[in-house]
């Protein structure tokens, strides 16, 4: 039965709540929460603008069923509450739902022991956390040990103790098991444990500078030595870290998105500390718009159990300021205590933010370069414009100038792993029309593959012309005449619309169009490699044109070196002035002679 829209929406209230999209056997398609679920169910469903992800979703309706609720930030948990009871294949859903681990310190007894922690917090003592995985964990355990020297050995184990086990041998233990150490002197090291995890290894410095002079004044140079250790020790992990003046509790997050794969970057800031980060892959986002994308995956992580269980009161992201509203009160309201989601920042958290973007486009450009990945694209472009087999190494060139200014032609080259950077080639254009981009194509082709046809590289199975019809042909004519065979030449066009997605495709051998999905990996793969070349021949202008504009007319001129065009531009004031000079202004700058002045007239003036 076909999904009756316009009547639905006409019945449709504009109050807040959710709405759940069904297919067949009344399955949960999707969950969404809306402000005003008429506006918000219709967008669904209009004639054009739709993101293909959208349209498949849409494509698969059979009913709508709504919630209302009184107001958005129910609407927004009562989503989440649902995402994770129905685990929808149109939601951003979190595959690791695994809680995070701790590092936990005992309390009560006398000699308290330090401990990973994950799960439940049922035990007496004092959780320091979240990290975002267990090597960090094992990392700031393993220094906590190295330096104060606090037992991490299971409670049977040390009370069942007669001697001193390894770890007191090496020194990463003063060995309470068998009474080695007192329960005061023990206390100490606990103490100066706990604070570090605080984030107060400042304080813990200066007290342990005190100490070391203490100990060096009373003669205890053993003492003081091992002072001096452990603030060197705190000084390297100090020099590791990114830390705030305060005690800032901060989760950071941002967003890179490219075609069908999106990457979240987390950063954990704990006591103005950071503590280290994790990298999320959503599963099929609806849009690739970054804030949209991120503030559907912050809802998700935080209110849908997306193993977050321990919150700072702080969340900053990059995402629509109305959305931080609604996710603040959704998260404080569930968990009964004030958290914050901010948008605009500044200061050490943009810094922090920063970062974080930077590494999501690091994380994201490394996984669409896994061998896994260009494969896999490389068979679904293989597939999608008909190929005999899959293309092995793909070569794109580019134009780039402004206003027919230092053209220059980029060669870009990708294979089985990738990009391959080392043979990557510039062409600077040289005698060909301001701005005839076709002569500028032919030029740059006929360079590179009259050197590989010398044996200087190696022929590509495929040739991607940023351009229509028009740069196919000039494209195939100078294959032809430099007797180059083997290699299929496609053209990627922009489409009237001229947005990514949108692209048209047309191969030499053909005057056939393709048009390839939006989703494909194989139009993934071909914008990627387009827009590597044009961000290659753009840096390659940019750097040629700029250069250009910083060398003097003067230092063309035979006869005038570095001290005459000093002279003449101190006598002149400015190049323009001494453009505009005659022969007898120029004799009567010093060690100009009328016949190096008459020169510099007639360069200038092109006679």
């Amino acid at each position: 039965m076909t999904f009756d829209v316009k009547s639905f929406l006409k019945n449709l209230t504009q109050r807040p709540g959710v709405y759940q999209m069904l297919g067949e056997d009344e399955k949960v398609l999707y969950v969404g929460k809306a402000k005003n679920l008429r506006k918000r169910v219709a967008s669904y469903f209009r004639p054009t603008g739709l993101h293909p992800k959208t349209q498949a979703l849409v494509g698969r309706i059979h009913s709508v069923q709504v919630t209302i609720t009184a107001t958005e930030v129910e609407a927004l948990i009562l989503e989440q509450n649902l995402i994770k009871q129905y685990r929808p294949p149109f939601n951003i859903l979190l595959r690791d739902d695994k809680s995070y681990p701790y590092i936990f310190l005992s309390e009560g007894e006398p000699y308290p022991r330090l401990a990973f922690h994950r799960g439940v917090k049922r035990k007496k003592g004092r959780y320091f956390g979240p990290y975002p995985n267990s090597s960090v964990v094992r990392e700031n355990m393993v220094f906590l040990q190295k330096t104060f020297k606090v037992r991490q050995c299971e409670d049977s184990f040390f009370r069942n103790r007669s001697r001193p086990c390894l770890q007191y041998q090496i020194k990463r233990c003063t060995g309470p098991c068998v009474g080695l150490v007192s329960e005061e002197e023990y206390r100490r090291d606990v103490q100066l444990t706990e604070r570090v995890l605080d984030g107060k290894s400042d304080e813990v410095i200066r007290d342990l500078e005190q100490e070391m002079d203490r100990c060096a004044a009373e003669l205890q140079f053993e003492k003081a030595a091992e002072q001096r250790d452990r603030i060197i020790s705190l000084r390297q992990l100090q020099a590791e870290q990114v830390i705030e003046a305060g005690q800032g509790n901060v989760d950071v997050l941002a967003a890179a998105v490219s075609g069908d794969i999106a990457c979240v970057q987390m950063l954990f800031i704990r006591q103005g500390r950071m503590l280290g980060s994790r990298s999320f892959y959503p599963k099929t986002p609806l849009t690739d718009d970054k804030p949209a994308m991120l503030s559907e995956f912050i809802s998700q992580l935080y209110l849908g159990g997306g193993g977050i269980s321990d919150l700072p009161r702080e969340i900053v992201a990059e995402i629509p300021a109305e959305e931080a509203d609604v996710l603040s009160a959704a998260i404080s309201q569930t968990l009964g205590r004030k958290v914050q989601v901010k948008t605009s920042v500044r200061g050490t958290r943009t810094k922090w933010l920063e970062l974080a973007a930077r590494t999501a486009e690091q994380n994201l450009t490394s996984r669409l370069t896994s061998r896994q990945t260009v494969v896999t694209r490389l068979e679904a472009l293989r597939d999608g414009l008909g190929l005999a087999a899959t293309p092995e190494r793909i070569e794109c060139f580019d134009i780039s100038h402004s206003s027919g200014e230092a053209t220059v032609a980029s060669c870009v080259v990708f294979g089985t792993e990738g990009a391959i950077k080392a043979d990557y080639r510039r062409f600077n254009i040289e005698g060909v029309p301001a701005g005839d981009d076709y002569a500028a194509m032919g030029q740059a082709l006929e360079r590179r593959y009259k050197r590989l046809q010398k044996g200087e590289g190696k022929l590509p199975d495929l040739l991607l012309i940023d351009g229509g019809k028009g740069q196919l042909r000039r494209a195939a004519d100078v294959l032809n005449n430099l007797g180059v065979q083997g290699v299929t030449l496609v053209g990627v066009a922009k489409g009237v619309t001229r947005k990514p997605g949108m692209e048209t495709l047309f191969l030499a051998t053909d005057d056939k169009e393709r048009i390839l999905r939006t989703e494909s990996p194989a139009l993934h793969l071909i914008q990627q490699i387009r827009d590597e070349a044009h961000r290659f021949a753009i840096t390659g202008h940019r750097a040629r044109r700029d250069k250009a504009r910083r060398e003097s007319p003067l230092e063309n001129i035979e006869g005038v070196g570095p001290k005459r065009r000093r002279e003449l531009l101190r006598f002149f004031g400015g190049y323009s002035e001494v453009e505009n000079a005659s022969v007898a202004d120029l004799m009567k700058v010093p060690g100009i002679s009328r016949k190096v002045a008459e020169t510099i007239y007639s360069t200038l003036h092109n006679e």
